[in-house]
């Protein structure tokens, strides 16, 4: 767990990270690993000192099963509410997830580091089935009225609702799979697209880093990789020029 702006947590689980967001007593949970990150969520919450039930609210970046795993668990335990973008809400009810098939990934198991993280999400729910009943659009446009005043981001492309998450008073951008710095499938870290079989839309994916660049904040939180310290802007175009190389 890092602290990469003050009351800003970035936690790392299966290869994948959520943010939580404290303003006094309160927190806001941005996304939730995998179905086997349950407990490391709630382990991550007590260790900032809070409990469970001060998540107001969670924000999911996307209906992926790598960014979903605790949803449910939250809200059963906790009466905590789930939040997305209007577009990602069918997707996380029903379940027909707009991701990568156990094919893609397989198809590219050859190399040792692709075939060590299958086996770890496989471990961590990925080929589980898995839907958020109780998703719900966002409350309101603008800043939500929860810990953390985060804006809603609209990144379409990885899938067809993403949305990244800016806070302003921290200066800080959680950008989900919009925009990573690492992953086991990539072939370098640094500010980047995940490979393009992981999105709906490889266009408009290229096309949101022009969203994210226009961002005033100097604090990168990605839903995969470290955290990344520097204009959002240099950072979307590291991401430009890392496509252009491949």
């Amino acid at each position: 767990m890092r602290e990469v702006a003050k009351d800003v947590f970035c936690v790392g689980g299966t290869d994948v990270n959520w943010v939580l967001v404290r303003d006094g007593s309160d927190l806001t949970l941005i996304d939730s690993g995998w179905l086997g990150d349950r407990e490391a969520v709630e382990e991550s919450i007590r260790a900032i000192g809070h409990r469970p039930q001060d998540v107001r609210a969670i924000l999911l970046t996307h209906a992926h099963l790598d960014h979903m795993g605790a949803l449910n668990h939250m809200h059963d335990q906790y009466g905590t509410p789930v939040y997305m973008d209007p577009a990602e809400v069918t997707q996380a009810r029903d379940g027909h997830l707009e991701q990568a098939s156990p094919m893609d990934v397989a198809l590219r198991a050859w190399r040792p580091s692709v075939l060590a993280w299958s086996y770890r999400i496989m471990r961590a729910g990925a080929l589980k089935h898995l839907k958020i009943p109780h998703a719900l659009p966002f409350p309101s446009e603008g800043a939500l009225d929860l810990p953390g005043h985060p804006v809603p981001v609209a990144c379409h492309g990885h899938s067809s609702g993403h949305s990244a998450y800016h806070l302003p008073g921290a200066g800080v951008v959680a950008t989900g799979d919009a925009l990573v710095t690492a992953h086991p499938t990539a072939r370098s870290a640094g500010p980047q697209l995940l490979p393009s079989f992981f999105s709906y839309s490889p266009r408009a994916a290229l096309a949101a880093l022009d969203v994210l660049g226009e961002l005033s904040a100097d604090v990168l939180v990605p839903g995969h990789g470290a955290p990344w310290r520097g204009a959002l802007s240099d950072a979307a175009a590291r991401a430009r020029r890392h496509v252009l190389k491949e």
